[in-house]
């Protein structure tokens, strides 16, 4: 039997980016707006898995769709958000607070990942709101291939 779990979080969208090195050994984020992110995804996971959830031991799918706003400049024509911020550190930030929240064990279990980046209001869904739609299954160990 497999387990899911669906939601959405409302925030901006932060990438996970370098960390800055302060001295004895400490590292911190070099972009403030990570810290926001990570715990409106937090949040989120929390409200959406309720007290009875289970971290997932197991393969882990993930999907991630995330919306941006649109630059004020950007024409109307275009739909694709090819600038920054770039897609992998998007999920990386969101990756680590799922962990954090407890969907899953670790991020090391998620075998499949599918991420997408638009622009708020400017997608077939018509998302009004920047943020983000997770889902996440565990794997059935004859689904992973």
């Amino acid at each position: 039997m497999t387990r899911s779990l669906s939601f959405e979080v409302r925030g901006i969208p932060a990438p996970q980016g370098s960390k800055r090195h302060v001295g004895r050994g400490i590292l911190i984020e070099s972009s403030k707006k990570v810290k926001p992110w990570r715990e409106d995804v937090r949040a989120a996971a929390l409200n959406a898995m309720g007290d009875a959830w289970t971290p997932l031991a197991g393969a882990v799918e993930v999907w991630v769709t995330f919306y941006l706003p649109a630059p004020k400049s950007l024409p109307k024509r275009i739909n694709a958000p090819t600038k920054r911020p770039d897609l992998d550190k998007l999920a990386r930030s969101t990756m680590d607070a799922l962990t954090s929240a407890g969907v899953y064990l670790d991020d090391s279990k998620v075998t499949d990942l599918h991420v997408l980046k638009r622009y708020v209001g400017r997608n077939v869904m018509n998302v009004n709101a920047p943020g983000a739609a997770i889902d996440v299954e565990g794997l059935a160990e004859e689904d992973v291939r």
